[in-house]
C-alpha cells in the first residue's frame, strides 16, 4: 500500500510556490544526500518548470562519501548545477554562494540588457521536511533568521530573508507529495527522518535499512551491532541489538520497540557509519 502523508499546510505551501515563483531569479532545492532523488519532490518539478535550478546535497558528513561523488557525478551529467555540504561547515557555505552567484548573474545580465539597475539575487529555497533547510538558511545569513529543529515541519509559512549583499531568499515550508506510489522512497525517507516517526511501523523500516545493508554496508552492521551476513532471521537480528545494547523491559525481555528507536537514532546521527540508501543507477 502506497504511503500517504500530505497535512493541509503542504497543499498550501504548493500554492504559495506557484504564485511566488515569478518573483525570483532561481531556485535552489535541498535533498539529502543520503537519498538524492526520493528525497526531491516530483510534484515540484512541474511548478518549477524552466526556472533555474541549483541542487544542494545537505548532511553530506552522514553520507557515504563515495556515493556522494557519483550522486553529483549524476547531476553533472543531467545538466544541473550540484554541490554536497556539511551545513556546519563555513567553507561549504560558501562554495553556496559561489555556485548561487553564478546563477544569479544570468538574471542580472538580462537586466543590465534592459538598462534596468542591478539589485540582490532572488533565490526560493525549497526542499522537503527535516533536509536542513532552516539550518542552511541560518548560516547563510550569519544569524537565526529561520526556526530549526530535529521534526519535519518546522517551518511554516513563507519567508523573505537577506542574505548579506548579494542576495534574497524566500524560504518555503518543507512540501512532500500526497503519496509515495514507490514504497521504498516512502522506506528511505522515513529511515533518514523525513516522515513523521508516528505515521508507520518503525520496526518494518529498521528490517528495511538491516537488509540494504548487509547488502552495502555489512562491515559497518558488524562493528556496531554483531549482526553478520548468515543472520536472515530479524527476529534473531532485534534480540542481538536489544541484548547487546540494553533495550530490555523488566525480566529481561527485548523491547523491539525500544531496538527500532536505538537503531534509528544510530543511523540518523551517523554513529553506525557514512550510509547513503540509494544509488544513482537505481
Amino acid at each position: 500500500m502506497p504511503i500517504q502523508w500530505f497535512p493541509g499546510h503542504m497543499a498550501k505551501a504548493k500554492r504559495e510556490v506557484e504564485e511566488k515563483l515569478k518573483l525570483v531569479d532561481f531556485v535552489i532545492e535541498l535533498v539529502d544526500a543520503r537519498a538524492p532523488l526520493s528525497s526531491e519532490n516530483p510534484m515540484l518539478h512541474q511548478v518549477l518548470q524552466s526556472k533555474d535550478k541549483m541542487v544542494v546535497l545537505m548532511k553530506r558528513d552522514l553520507a557515504d562519501p563515495k556515493m556522494t561523488e557519483s550522486w553529483l557525478n549524476y547531476y553533472k551529467k543531467h545538466d544541473i548545477p550540484a554541490i554536497a555540504i556539511d551545513a556546519n561547515d563555513k567553507s561549504d557555505i560558501k562554495r553556496v554562494i559561489n555556485l548561487a552567484k553564478e546563477l544569479g548573474q544570468k538574471k542580472v545580465a538580462k537586466l543590465a540588457a534592459k538598462g534596468i539597475k542591478p539589485r540582490a539575487h532572488r533565490a526560493m529555497i525549497i526542499g522537503i521536511p527535516n533536509v536542513g533547510k532552516s539550518t542552511l538558511i541560518n548560516r547563510l545569513a550569519n544569524k537565526k533568521a529561520a526556526k530549526t529543529g530535529d521534526r519535519p515541519g518546522i517551518t511554516k509559512q513563507q519567508l523573505w530573508i537577506k542574505i548579506g549583499k548579494d542576495f534574497e531568499l524566500l524560504d518555503t515550508p518543507g512540501i512532500l507529495w500526497p503519496k509515495f506510489e514507490d514504497q521504498t522512497v516512502g522506506e528511505r525517507l522515513a529511515a533518514i527522518g523525513t516522515i513523521k516517526d508516528q505515521v508507520l511501523s518503525l520496526q518494518d523500516i529498521v528490517v528495511f535499512v538491516i537488509r540494504f545493508m548487509k547488502k552495502h554496508y555489512p562491515a559497518l552492521l558488524e562493528d556496531r551491532f554483531g549482526i553478520t551476513q548468515e543472520m536472515d532471521d530479524m527476529y534473531e537480528v532485534f534480540e542481538l541489538i536489544g541484548k547487546r545494547r540494553g533495550a530490555l523491559e523488566s525480566g529481561g525481555e527485548v523491547n523491539f520497540d525500544k531496538v527500532s528507536d536505538l537503531f534509528l537514532r544510530d543511523l540518523r546521527t551517523g554513529k553506525l557509519g557514512r550510509v547513503t540508501l540509494e544509488q544513482p543507477e537505481g
